[in-house]
C-alpha cells in the first residue's frame, strides 16, 4: 500500500469513527519491513523476514479513551472494528486527563528534509545480507584460534507511517537502517569463557564501516580481558566507554519523565532551576540532526518537536512531559520521550583521558544492576581496565559500584570527544572522579 492510500485509510478510519459515536480519534498506520541474517559457528543460524502492516486507534467518546490495533487494513474489516473499538469504549471509567493535545502544540512544526531513507535500501538483495554476514564470520575466525563460538549479524530495516488526529493533525514519515556486527567468545585457556562485540548501525547504507573491520575489534577487545579478576576494593577514578555510557544515562532520563514525576517515583521531582550535575555535563535533545536515529519532526502525540536543552552545565532546565500527565500536574507539555539525546562532547580522545589518569578503571561493560529512580540509588557491577599512571596494565571484572546518581553526576570531570552514533543517544566516554569500587 502506497504512503497517499494510506494516508487516504487513515483519514477515511478517522470520519468513519467521528460519524458512529467517537468525540476524537487518532490513528495511525505502520507498515515495517525487516531481515536478519545471523551466521553462528560457519552456519546459518537465522534468516527472518517479516513485513508488517498495522493500525492503531485511539477514540476519545464522553470523556472515555480506549485504544486498540489491527492488521486488517479491508475498509469492510475496518468498519466493523473501529464500531467494536467504539462500543467497548462506553464501558470504561472517565478520565477527564485523556484528551489529544490542543491544536496549537502541531504548530511551528519544522519543514526540513532530514534525510532518514536510503534509497539504496530498495536495491538490496538476500544474496549481498547473506554475504555480508558470511564475510564477517569468515574474517573474524580467522583471527584467533582461541575463539569458541562466534555470531555475525547483518539486517536491515524499512518503516513508513501515517498519523491523522481529527482535531487537525496530518503527518507522515519514512526511514530506512542498516546494520552489520559480530560478537565473539574465546577460551581463556583457565576456565574462562570471556566475549565481546562489534557492532554498528547506520540510516544509510554507505555509513557502515568495512565489515571486516568488525572481527578485528570485537577480538582485539576480547584478547583483553584474558586473565580478568577482582582487585581491591578501593576509590578510583572511573572511565566510561562511550558504548557502555548509556547504562549511566538511562536511570537519569526516566526520572526526567512526567510520568515518574507525578507518581512520587523521581528523585528529580521539583528540581528545575537546580544543580544536579557537574557543570561538565551538557544534555541537548536535539530532533533535527540530519540522518540521527533518533530524528523527527513531531513525536508520538503530533506535537512539533523542538530542540531542547535538558541540563545546561549541571542545571536541570526542562523534563520530558506528554499530554497526558502534563494535564495531571497541570503543566505545559514538551515532549513525551527522547529523540536524539545529545552529551555535549569535550575536546580529548578517550586515549588522551586515561593518559592523564594516576589510578583508575575504564569501564567497558556493565553486568546486572538495578536503580532505585525514587532515591537515585544505583548499583551495578562492571567489566573493564585497570589504569595505572596513565597505562592500561590488567583486565577486571566483578567490581562493583554503588553510587547515589545525583552524587555521581556532579563527580563527572570530563566528557571525550567521541559521541556514539550507533544509537539515538549520542554520548561520549566519560570520566568520574574518586568513585569507590567494591572488589576484594
Amino acid at each position: 500500500m502506497s504512503n497517499s492510500k494510506t494516508m487516504e485509510l487513515a483519514k477515511w478510519a478517522v470520519n468513519y469513527a467521528m460519524k458512529n459515536g467517537a468525540d476524537n480519534v487518532s490513528v495511525n498506520t505502520s507498515k515495517v519491513r525487516s531481515v536478519d541474517v545471523e551466521f553462528r559457528d560457519r552456519k546459518m543460524d537465522q534468516l527472518n523476514e517479516s513485513t508488517q502492516y498495522s493500525l492503531s486507534l485511539s477514540i476519545y467518546a464522553r470523556g472515555k479513551y480506549s485504544s486498540h490495533s489491527t492488521n486488517d487494513l479491508r475498509k469492510e474489516a475496518m468498519g466493523k472494528f473501529i464500531d467494536e473499538a467504539i462500543a467497548m469504549t462506553k464501558y470504561l471509567s472517565e478520565d477527564k486527563y485523556r484528551k489529544l493535545p490542543d491544536p496549537k502544540y502541531y504548530e511551528g512544526r519544522e519543514i526540513i528534509d532530514l534525510n532518514l531513507y536510503d534509497p539504496y535500501y530498495e536495491t538490496v538483495t538476500s544474496d549481498q545480507r547473506v554475504k555480508a554476514a558470511k564475510t564477517i564470520e569468515d574474517h573474524t575466525l580467522s583471527l584467533s584460534d582461541k575463539i569458541i563460538t562466534c555470531t555475525s549479524y547483518a539486517g536491515d530495516s524499512y518503516s513508513e507511517s501515517v498519523k491523522v488526529h481529527s482535531n487537525g493533525f496530518e503527518g507522515e514519515r519514512k526511514s530506512s537502517s542498516f546494520h552489520t556486527g559480530v560478537e565473539a567468545t574465546i577460551d581463556d585457556g583457565n576456565g574462562g569463557r570471556p566475549n565481546d562485540w562489534d557492532y554498528i548501525s547506520t540510516r544509510f547504507h554507505k555509513d557502515l564501516p568495512n565489515i571486516e573491520s568488525h572481527g578485528k575489534i570485537a577480538i582485539d577487545r576480547v584478547l583483553a580481558k584474558i586473565g580478568q579478576k577482582k582487585m581491591e576494593s578501593g576509590v578510583y577514578d572511573m572511565v566510561v566507554e562511550n558504548r557502555a555510557a548509556n547504562r549511566l544515562i538511562s536511570p537519569f532520563y526516566s526520572p526526567m519523565q512526567a510520568r515518574l514525576i507525578q507518581r512520587k517515583n523521581s528523585f528529580l521531582e521539583s528540581k528545575l532551576g537546580e544543580k544536579i550535575a557537574s557543570d561538565k555535563l551538557t544534555l541537548i535533545d536535539d530532533p533535527f540532526i540530519v540522518s540521527g536515529l533518533g530524528s523527527r519532526l513531531y513525536d508520538g502525540e503530533g506535537m512539533a518537536t523542538k530542540k531542547r536543552v535538558m541540563i545546561d552545565k549541571g542545571v536541570l532546565k526542562s523534563y520530558y512531559v506528554d499530554c497526558y500527565y502534563g494535564n495531571k500536574l497541570g503543566w505545559e507539555p514538551t515532549i513525551g520521550s527522547s529523540t536524539n539525546m545529545v552529551i555535549e562532547p569535550g575536546s580529548r580522545t578517550l586515549d588522551q583521558m586515561i593518559g592523564s589518569i594516576k589510578k583508575g578503571i575504564l569501564v567497558t561493560s556493565f553486568i546486572g544492576g538495578n536503580s532505585n529512580s525514587t532515591t537515585g540509588d544505583y548499583s551495578t557491577g562492571i567489566i573493564g581496565l585497570y589504569i595505572e599512571d596513565g597505562k592500561i596494565v590488567k583486565p577486571v571484572n566483578e567490581m562493583n559500584v554503588s553510587v547515589n546518581l545525583t552524587e555521581f553526576w556532579n563527580q563527572l570531570a570530563e566528557t571525550g570527544n567521541d559521541p556514539y552514533l550507533s544509537s539515538a543517544w549520542r554520548r561520549p566516554s566519560m570520566h568520574f572522579r574518586d568513585i569507590q569500587f567494591s572488589g576484594i
